[in-house]
């Protein structure tokens, strides 16, 4: 293994310096910065900066320095987005202020007026929204396609003018599964750009780059921030994507700030303990909520009766803390008594910080992803308390059902 020698002692190196492969745990320590450029200090600086100054007008006029204006990146912004491309394997990586904006800011990139751009029906409900408005002004139709329909439904529905293909799995609130490589390939042979939003699994579970999408995008929120403080979004793209999304980044004039960064950057120290935490917690929960008479449905990908589980399992390493239930009947009466009940549990949206969450799904907004018709869908979003306690939460809550 490779070591830098300080006078203060070893200090461990950038880690494209080192060995590989590594394991993830190893990659989140070390991943995006090198300590020996800091004089040794094991964490980056935070650089807060508008301005930054060039030796002699000439500099100026060539733009001849690795850093031109906070803007346009800071060493605090270089260090988590050279962290992401090195979990991500992509060959640049934008920070935007939330997971929203990751969203939003590949689609303004890719989608001019005029284009076709189709869309899985399980995707996120800020998504649709975002597509349904702003780009519906914008001259862009959107198409929303069942995620049942695989690689060949969806090459039917390419057409001449099909720009993008935006793509989420596992679905929100009801975790349906893709093959994602084989609707990457659809849409590359279709002249369109592929983006998947991975924010469930995390690029330590999935990196939807390996399957051939274009651009993978991520609620650094959730899991990577991990402690419901901080808000930003991330986009990782290959090299054939890349510069167009940094230039629309920079035309809009959007970063992040560098003390959020440098929360985020924390945050993925320990993303691997916390993430195994989660699921094992997360996988317990669920499978004891497949035997109560009060659930109908558990959605969890990883669960061997889940309709998706073998895509889940042939594609993903692992799974994280989020999953829903449909309850046996009743509609918004019966999901309020639940969750009222809840005591642990917190009411609020958002996932992956260390407390426990629970929400009603609304999914009237479906085209043909139609929502599960046995009760109301119930999201879980298991954190990091002891399982034991969760469980008589869940409890009191089932109980209140009657």
């Amino acid at each position: 293994m490779c070591r830098q020698f300080l006078q203060n002692g070893p200090v461990l190196s950038n880690p494209k310096d080192l060995e590989s492969p590594m394991g993830s745990s190893t990659r989140l320590l070390h991943a995006g910065y090198a300590p020996s450029d800091y004089h040794g200090f094991v964490n980056p600086p935070t650089v807060r900066a508008s301005t930054v100054l060039f030796p002699d007008a000439e500099s100026m006029r060539r733009r001849d320095q690795k850093y031109l204006y906070g803007l346009r990146g800071t060493p605090t912004i270089e260090a988590l987005e050279h962290a992401l491309d090195d979990l991500e394997g992509s060959h640049g990586t934008i920070l935007v202020p939330s997971g929203l904006a990751a969203i939003s800011f590949p689609l303004l990139a890719f989608l001019s007026s005029g284009d076709h751009c189709l869309v899985v029906d399980s995707v996120y409900g800020p998504t649709r929204l975002f597509c349904d408005t702003l780009l519906r002004r914008m001259g862009v139709e959107t198409e929303y396609f069942d995620p049942a329909i695989g690689g060949a439904g969806l090459a039917q529905r390419m057409r001449a003018n099909t720009r993008v293909v935006f793509l989420e799995a596992p679905g929100s609130n009801t975790f349906e599964m893709l093959h994602v490589a084989g609707m990457a390939d659809v849409a590359r042979r279709g002249g369109a750009v592929s983006m998947l939003d991975n924010t469930w699994a995390t690029p330590l579970l999935f990196r939807p780059l390996d399957h051939g999408v274009d651009l993978s995008i991520h609620a650094l929120t959730k899991y990577p921030g991990g402690h419901s403080d901080v808000m930003m979004g991330s986009v990782s793209a290959n090299r054939e994507t890349f510069a167009r999304l940094r230039d629309a980044q920079m035309q809009i004039g959007v970063n992040v700030s560098p003390d959020d960064t440098y929360l985020v950057l924390r945050g993925l120290k320990t993303m691997a303990v916390r993430l195994k935490a989660h699921e094992a917690a997360a996988l317990e929960l669920a499978s004891w909520l497949e035997t109560r008479p009060e659930v109908a449905r558990v959605l969890h990908p990883a669960l061997p009766s889940f309709p998706g589980h073998d895509l889940w399992k042939s594609q993903f390493k692992g799974a994280s803390g989020l999953f829903s239930i449909v309850l046996a009947g009743g509609g918004e009466r019966e999901a309020s008594a639940f969750l009222d009940a809840l005591r642990i549990f917190g009411l609020g949206y958002s996932w992956g910080g260390f407390e426990s969450l629970a929400l009603e799904a609304h999914l009237g907004d479906r085209v043909v992803a139609k929502a599960p018709t046995e009760g109301p869908v119930i999201r879980l979003q298991i954190g990091l308390e002891d399982v034991a306690d969760l469980r008589r939460d869940i409890e009191g809550g089932l109980a209140a059902l009657g």
